[in-house]
């Protein structure tokens, strides 16, 4: 495979807009904000899990304190039905009177002891209120950092993208100075090794592998014509030759 010296040279100035290239998609890809994101993404999805769970929760307290209070409303309602009769003097009978007597009593203390229980739902209910509250305040406190920070991310990746396109450009421009087979050869090899397609000898050393060729390979790169496109025996990349070369 052919090619004058000078379009050999900007293969190498290729490989340093492709490399360029890489790094500005490795960056673009581990931005730190797309961590942060990833993380704050998750975590407002546990607090709209544990939001709901809260909800539930205020929901059932609810329904079970309203089931206390007509319980007590039941009892107080018997207790009054009993106090009226008794009160009215229409029960004569010294027996029913104890009875309703006792009656009234039992019913007084069952009373308190379902108020009881209502305050108790309502004290967990108003814990249970504070919580969704407290997870509330902490979902819009994420979601305004979530906010932020996709906004750094977007003008992170529009600074690396702005600075891409004008690598592109001038890779364009570098890549039209390379005959077409080499620059395929240069393509499959880039795509074989680690992006690494072309390297410069320098001083015996491939910059590719960072190997130091045998003599028997630098003798014949030494006698390869100008623009005769050698390649290292280590790794198989197109070797560039410049006066640093130690040919």
């Amino acid at each position: 495979m052919k090619a004058a010296p000078h379009a050999q040279q900007r293969l190498i100035d290729l490989q340093e807009l492709d490399s360029s290239l890489d790094r500005l998609a490795h960056r673009r890809r581990t931005l730190p904000e797309l961590a942060e994101i990833e993380r704050l993404e998750a975590s407002l999805t546990e607090l709209r899990d544990a939001i709901v769970a809260a909800e539930t929760a205020v929901g059932d307290l609810d329904r079970e304190q309203r089931k206390a209070e007509q319980d007590v409303d039941q009892v107080r309602s018997r207790a009054e039905r009993d106090q009226k009769r008794l009160d009215s003097g229409q029960v004569t009978s010294a027996k029913d009177l104890s009875n309703i007597q006792n009656e009234i009593t039992s019913l007084q203390r069952r009373q308190g002891d379902l108020e009881e229980v209502v305050l108790e739902v309502m004290e967990r209910r108003e814990e249970a209120d504070a919580r969704v509250g407290a997870l509330r305040d902490e979902r819009a406190k994420a979601q305004e950092e979530l906010t932020a920070l996709a906004a750094r991310r977007d003008e992170a990746q529009r600074s690396i993208d702005d600075e891409a396109e004008m690598t592109r450009k001038a890779r364009a421009g570098v890549a039209g100075d390379v005959p077409d087979d080499v620059l395929a050869l240069y393509e499959k090899l880039r795509a074989q090794f680690g992006g690494v397609g072309a390297a410069v000898l320098h001083r015996g050393s491939c910059q590719g592998c960072r190997l130091a060729l045998n003599t028997v390979d630098l003798n014949r790169i030494r006698a390869a014509a100008e623009d005769e496109v050698v390649r290292c025996e280590e790794c198989r990349r197109i070797l560039v030759r410049t006066p640093e070369s130690g040919l």
